[in-house]
Order: structure tokens, then C-alpha cells, then sequence
């Protein structure tokens, strides 16, 4: 695999914890009651969008690849 193809999937990879992140604070503020669901839903969320956060910047600022 070369590396432009693994810096493609690594990007994909951190929309698809922000995509995750956003439907669960969705389902975490509007359709779950327990509040100790709500505060696991919550966090597992924050936990996803940091890490996207940190995923998306290593792929920005570790340049573009060789070819």
C-alpha cells in the first residue's frame, strides 16, 4: 500500500469517528433518558471528535507523500 493511499484511509477514518461522535451526541441529548447513558454516549462522542481532531492534523502537517 502506497503511502498516499494509507494517509486516504487514515482521513477516512477520523470523518467516520466525527460522523459517529455527532450521531451520538444527537442520540445522547434528545433521545436517550438515562442520564448515566446519556454521560457514556456523551463521552465515547468527545473521546471520537478528539481523536479525529488529532488524526486530521498528523495527516495536514505530515506533508504531502512521494510518489
Amino acid at each position: 500500500m502506497s503511502p498516499g493511499l494509507a494517509k486516504m484511509w487514515i482521513a477516512i477514518t477520523s470523518m467516520v469517528f466525527m460522523f459517529i461522535s455527532v450521531f451520538s451526541i444527537y442520540i445522547s441529548r434528545y433521545k436517550v433518558k438515562n442520564k448515566a447513558v446519556k454521560a457514556v454516549l456523551a463521552l465515547i462522542a468527545y473521546i471520537l471528535m478528539i481523536l479525529a481532531g488529532i488524526i486530521i492534523i498528523f495527516v495536514v502537517f505530515s506533508g504531502p507523500t512521494p510518489e
